[in-house]
């Protein structure tokens, strides 16, 4: 068995876990983080880089490297709801560097993070290693185990954090119980052809029934069909053919180009689940990002709450990493810290699924659109509102964790096992 010891192991390479890798590497602390999988090309992954993940991005001097990778700038987001057309969000307005959304690819995101945290000489990736349990040193957490391609792998660590998603193993295997909240919904993600007259904008339909959500990617449209809960083996009965017809009527400007979904293995399915854990934490163990609370994909804002949590856990946790202190006592600090923001999203996105997806879902032959919807339409200046939920969040955190090591020249190569 390979045995390695290191001051905070993190199960887990998405966005939770590269953000706060590189920031504790940053710090000067020896870290080593876990992904399972060869590399980050797995497509349909949140791909929403918001305005305060740029802000964060801008604190620590990379904003300028991390725009000049390929992404579309969304800075209103456009709904259509039964005859009513409106734009649902304006970013232009938000005070921050970037105010707009940024769509990216997930794996260029999680490849920059890579690539920073690489640069300083505490940072140890790890890929094609899958967490499989935690070690014990009587009741407290000791580090983990892990799958290999060369054998079992063994990391003995201060701290370990368990980043590892929505289906977490270390959040199982620690015992920590999570409250399921449901969700009247789940996603079907697609790619369709874009062309040179297509608009530009991003925009969500709902009508009788149907909710349809299109994300300019550049060359082709991202797209989401959202279905009712557990909906997918009727769907596939129906057939291939009566999913095209379906798209075509809801999407008419779409009708000559949904042949190009030639069969259900270029749909996707999201099982949609929204939980949080009643906690986050136990002697030498912390959860964060989707392995302490899994999001609705209202909104899109997963990805950076759980970045988010990353860097609120980096300012709580450093110094006492750095230093070689205690961190038990500080990892309550962590949930409460990040608890109020992720319980007020998770209300939000509940009130949404309920009164808006839910009712239009279960609507046969028209849609009224909702009180705030119809405000929304009539009032631009309201459109800040849900623009600063959606872009900024409840409570943004920002860099405090200082750069102490210098970095190498050029950038560690990664480790592949």
């Amino acid at each position: 068995m390979d045995v390695r010891n290191t001051t905070c192991c993190i199960a887990g390479g998405g966005p939770a876990g590269m953000m706060l890798g590189y920031l504790l590497a940053r710090a000067g602390i020896d870290v080593t983080v876990l992904e399972k999988h060869g590399d980050f090309l797995r497509d349909f992954r949140g791909d929403t880089i918001h305005p305060s993940t740029l802000e964060l991005m801008n604190e620590l001097g990379v904003l300028d490297q991390f725009l000049a990778l390929p992404h579309q700038k969304a800075y209103r987001i456009a709904a259509r709801f039964g005859g009513l057309a409106f734009d649902f969000a304006d970013f232009s307005h938000l005070p921050v560097a970037c105010p707009y959304i940024a769509f990216m690819p997930q794996w260029d995101f999680l490849n920059f993070l890579a690539d920073r945290g690489r640069s300083y000489p505490g940072f140890h990736l790890v890929m094609n290693a899958e967490v499989t349990d935690l070690l014990w040193d009587g009741d407290r957490v000791a580090g983990v185990t892990a799958r290999t391609p060369q054998g079992p792998l063994e990391v003995r660590a201060a701290l370990t954090i368990g980043c590892d998603g929505r289906s977490s193993t270390v959040r199982e295997r620690a015992g920590l119980q999570a409250e399921d909240f449901g969700a009247p919904m789940d996603v079907l993600w697609f790619r369709l052809p874009r062309t040179a007259s297509d608009s530009v904008q991003s925009t969500g339909v709902f009508e009788a029934g149907r909710i349809f959500v299109r994300i300019d990617r550049g060359d082709y449209w991202q797209c989401a069909f959202v279905i009712p809960k557990g909906g997918m083996e009727e769907t596939r009965a129906r057939g291939i053919a009566a999913f095209r017809e379906t798209l075509a009527q809801v999407e008419p400007a779409f009708a000559d180009r949904v042949a190009s979904i030639a069969s259900w293995d270029e749909v996707h399915l999201l099982t949609v689940t929204v939980n949080r854990l009643r906690k986050w934490h136990r002697p030498g163990l912390l959860c964060i990002g989707d392995a302490a609370h899994a999001m609705s994909p209202v909104a899109g804002v997963g990805i950076n709450l759980a970045v988010q949590d990353a860097v609120a856990t980096a300012n709580i946790l450093a110094e006492a990493l750095y230093g070689g202190d205690p961190v038990d006592p500080l990892l309550r600090q962590v949930q409460e810290r990040r608890e109020w923001p992720t319980r007020v999203t998770q209300r939000l996105q509940l009130m949404v699924q309920k009164t808006v997806i839910g009712t239009v879902l279960r609507a046969r032959e028209t849609v009224t659109p909702p009180l705030f919807v119809r405000l929304l339409a009539r009032c631009p200046r309201l459109r800040r509102v849900p623009a600063r939920f959606v872009g900024i969040g409840v409570q943004p955190e920002h860099i405090r964790t200082p750069e102490r090591v210098q970095k190498l020249l050029p950038p560690a190569a990664p480790v592949n096992v």
